[in-house]
């Protein structure tokens, strides 16, 4: 990529490398990127061209047609105006005077607006420039003027901002006849890397200025005119020696380093292509390979995307979901936390519930209470005690059944976009079936917990079951008191009805912490899954509307075919890339 401010002699450079004239001019010249590719050929007096871009492609027969079509293309990418654009214009040439190179002309450096131009032209610009040298795989030639401090230049500082260590930077001094007359030693140490060192250093030329085009001096001749000047001026004679001076050691030099960063860059540049195929395979799978003609083919096709759908949605309810096709927690991790939630909740009842219980035993003993003495238990408030509050929870189990459903209707829904995502109408039934199904068994798993809590009102657990939990909560109360202060005092029917009603309220809890799953399970994850595939594949038995459902739109065979392209593109560069390792 060749920067530099404007008038630096960046197009000079260029001219002098390709043997073709490039636009001049005052102000913002190069308003699109110019990538030029140089092949040189071994035949003598060859010279061909191609200039391309967007849609337009011309073959270009002699050397004079390319500043023309340059102006033409910028004007037809960026408008007749002075504004830029990031369209790329590619012109190849193949000569037996060119060098084996691609460059990319990228437009001078603007500070400030001027005439007509946009007022933050000089962002614009940059934002472009940056585009191209923060590549890791370009080299990046920072044109500047001998009779300018090179310290403060705009274009070397934008360099050093993408490659702060030099290695992907080449410095190139333009119009040393500029140069003032007992400063021509600074401009030495310049290339000779003493000043602002590159990792590439520096090279000098001298390239035609206004002066010989408008003299008609030739590329060629221009050559002849630059050797002759560096080997006459006495200090700049030593750097022509040293292979740091004139066009062609700069062509040497810069194809020289090509085949060297091509080199090193090429394991990056395997994997970084083995990646892209792979993610774009990954892509063009959720296009499917495209609708058959024949109407069989079209059924097993349907039945094939189906049962794929439905297979996914299983995998995903028992836990099986591929890794490759995961997005974001993982469904059955999500129900996990919800059920692991709802245990936790009962455990923490089942802790506080006895804080609360001294308050609410007082008040049903006061209610009930006859003449028995204090610690014989009334049954009629035991059973009014854990009725109450188990009756509590069905709110809470309900809540629990609304936030899985949600979450499986969700997940469901995710599934259907990836399978169906280019055939709408299946997908608009898929959708429609889902949230179907979805509030049918959300209802029926309703009715079930409802049902649930009615079966606990009816206060019942078999006697060892009950005695041996007795047991534990009596032999956990001293052990309680002495870490606390007691709750109960030294009522004794309060202390023994707490110790049943703590009882019973665990038995109860224990059995609802796995019930309430299992009814939600059953109905949100596993019939729901059920049927769901049982509605999809009915969708294969109307087979009048089996071309509705297959309808692809064109944007979706676009982006297959696209993506097709791709992979084409990609498996010959791999190939390549492969060859040359």
């Amino acid at each position: 990529a060749v920067i530099g401010d404007q008038s630096s002699g960046k197009s000079s450079v260029l001219e002098a490398l390709s043997g073709v004239s490039l636009p001049r001019g005052s102000g913002i010249v190069t308003r699109c990127p110019l990538e030029l590719k140089l092949k040189k050929v071994n035949k003598e007096s060859v010279w061909r061209g191609k200039i391309s871009y967007k849609e337009y492609s011309r073959t270009l027969k002699n050397a004079t047609e390319v500043e023309g079509e340059i102006r033409k293309a910028q004007n037809a990418i960026a408008g007749d105006g002075l504004g830029i654009s990031h369209e790329l214009i590619s012109l190849e040439i193949e000569s037996t005077n060119v060098p084996d190179l691609t460059l990319i002309d990228l437009p001078g450096i603007a500070r400030v607006a001027v005439g007509k131009q946009p007022l933050n032209i000089g962002e614009q610009i940059k934002i472009l420039i940056k585009s191209f040298i923060k590549r890791q795989e370009t080299i990046n030639l920072v044109v500047v003027p001998c009779n300018v401090d090179i310290a403060t230049t705009e274009a070397l500082k934008m360099a050093q901002e993408v490659d702060p260590t030099g290695e992907r930077t080449l410095g190139i001094l333009t119009k040393p006849d500029l140069v003032d007359k007992g400063t021509e030693t600074n401009v030495v140490d310049i290339v000779r890397n003493i000043v602002v060192e590159l990792r590439k250093g520096y090279m000098i030329v001298k390239c035609r200025g206004q002066k010989d085009i408008n003299d008609k001096l030739t590329l060629d001749d221009a050559i002849r005119k630059e050797k002759a000047f560096f080997e006459d001026h006495e200090q700049f004679r030593q750097l022509l020696d040293e292979g740091k001076a004139s066009i062609p050691c700069l062509a040497s030099r810069l194809t020289t380093e090509l085949v060297n960063h091509i080199i090193r860059s090429l394991p990056q540049l395997r994997k970084d292509v083995e990646m892209k195929l792979s993610n774009t395979m990954q892509h063009l799978k959720s296009y499917s390979s495209g609708v058959p003609i024949a109407y069989d083919e079209k059924v097993m096709f349907m039945i094939e995307k189906i049962n794929k759908f439905c297979d996914h949605t299983r995998s995903l309810t028992t836990g099986e979901e591929p890794q490759n096709i995961l997005s974001g927690k993982r469904y059955i991790t999500k129900v996990r936390k919800e059920f692991t939630d709802w245990n936790s909740f009962l455990d923490k009842n089942i802790s506080n519930f006895r804080y609360f219980l001294r308050n609410e035993v007082l008040s049903f003993e006061e209610s009930y209470r006859g003449r028995e003495l204090p610690g014989f238990v009334n049954y009629k408030t035991f059973e009014s005690l854990v009725k109450n509050e188990i009756a509590k929870l069905e709110e809470p189990a309900i809540q629990k059944l609304t936030n899985i459903t949600e979450i499986t209707r969700t997940a469901f829904i995710v599934i259907a976009e990836q399978h169906f995502s280019a055939f709408c109408n299946i997908l608009k039934a898929a959708k429609i079936k889902i949230e179907s199904i979805s509030r049918q068994e959300e209802s029926e798993a309703e009715k079930m917990l409802q049902a649930q809590f009615k079966i606990e009102s009816m206060v019942y657990s078999q006697d060892s079951i009950y005695s041996q939990h007795l047991s534990t909560v009596k032999d956990e109360e001293p052990i309680l008191a002495k870490s606390s202060k007691p709750i109960f005092g030294t009522n004794a029917s309060i202390q023994e009805m707490s110790y049943h009603v703590h009882t019973y309220y665990k038995i109860a809890s224990g059995r609802l912490a796995d019930q309430i799953p299992l009814v939600v399970s059953y109905h949100i994850m596993k019939q729901f899954t059920d049927k769901l595939q049982a509605e999809m594949l009915k969708l294969i038995q109307d087979r009048d509307r089996i071309d509705e459902y297959l309808y692809e739109d064109q944007d979706t065979k676009r982006k297959r075919e696209g993506l097709q392209s791709r992979i084409d593109r990609l498996k010959k560069a791999q190939k390549i890339l492969l060859e040359y390792a």
